[in-house]
């Protein structure tokens, strides 16, 4: 199983020295990937009365791309993770290009995460249609890989069209691999078919799910082995919560520190060194 961190995007606070010491503890300290989450913009609750969201204007989120760019230059073998870009709010061509970027400066270490999203504030603002983001993210990924493999390539989607044209620089290998979010059976079935790996929820349901999952694999004619499962787990994860998870089918996991009520960016460094001891076993 490989063991990864969730950058403590709404807790680590902007001073560059804290994000790099953060990153480079982790990969010192043997953590396999480093994994961020993505928002653009939060909504001001002030004039929402009634908002569900988990995040808003008083989230503070790094932008994924600019952060591994960064960290790219600081690190020497961790993964860099997105999980997950809002693929369908972002122009497609703009995504391929700036992860190609970060592939190569970062030598091939990155993991494209991506799902769809439930915020349709950020929607609204990126003016991308909010109600077709599921069925048009799987054109995206088409194209995504079409971009990254070929010098030049001609398209014509139903959303998308390129005209003999391509990027340059292309990813190292020519390929990025493509991870989904969610736990809608659209989305399951979309792993299945499409996708290199899935960022499922930890619920008493996941055994289902992941059941699920290697049913419609086989349906699509894929070996479901072939097909990663990452989790995100609490800092105070036990070794035999990991082998538990294991045992289902998990092939990776990341230590999540926040909402956990740590008084300072430090406090995160502190505790994914204390979870790296507590599960030296399992690493």
């Amino acid at each position: 199983m490989k063991m990864g961190v969730v950058f403590p995007q709404t807790e680590i606070g902007s001073d560059p020295a804290m994000i790099a010491k953060f990153a480079t503890t982790a990969e010192s300290l043997g953590y396999d990937h480093i994994l961020a989450y993505d928002h653009v913009l939060g909504a001001n609750t002030a004039s929402r009365p009634d908002w569900q969201g988990p995040y808003t204007t008083m989230s503070m989120f790094q932008e994924p791309f600019v952060l591994f760019a960064y960290l790219a230059g600081l690190t020497k073998t961790i993964e860099l993770v997105t999980a997950v870009i809002i693929l369908p709010q972002r122009q497609t061509a703009l995504v391929a290009k700036q992860a190609a970027c970060v592939d190569v400066i970062s030598n091939g270490r990155l993991r494209l995460g991506i799902g769809t999203g439930w915020n349709d504030v950020e929607y609204e603002a990126l003016n991308a249609n909010f109600h077709d983001r599921g069925v048009r993210s799987e054109e995206q990924i088409d194209l995504l890989r079409r971009l990254w493999k070929d010098e030049a390539i001609s398209y014509d989607g139903r959303w998308h069209k390129v005209t003999d044209a391509g990027l340059n620089p292309l990813p190292v290998k020519k390929n990025i691999p493509i991870w989904l979010g969610g736990m809608a059976p659209q989305v399951i079935d979309r792993v299945a078919r499409i996708a290199d790996g899935w960022f499922p929820f930890a619920t008493k349901e996941l055994k289902h799910h992941i059941e699920q999952l290697y049913e419609r694999a086989k349906v699509a004619e894929r070996d479901p082995k072939t097909i990663g499962i990452e989790c995100m787990i609490p800092a105070n994860t036990s070794v035999e919560r990991l082998k538990s998870l294991e045992d289902l089918g998990v092939t990776h996991v990341a230590v999540v520190t926040m909402n956990q009520e740590l008084p300072d960016p430090q406090a995160h460094i502190d505790a994914i060194r204390q979870t790296r001891d507590t599960l030296a076993s399992a690493f």
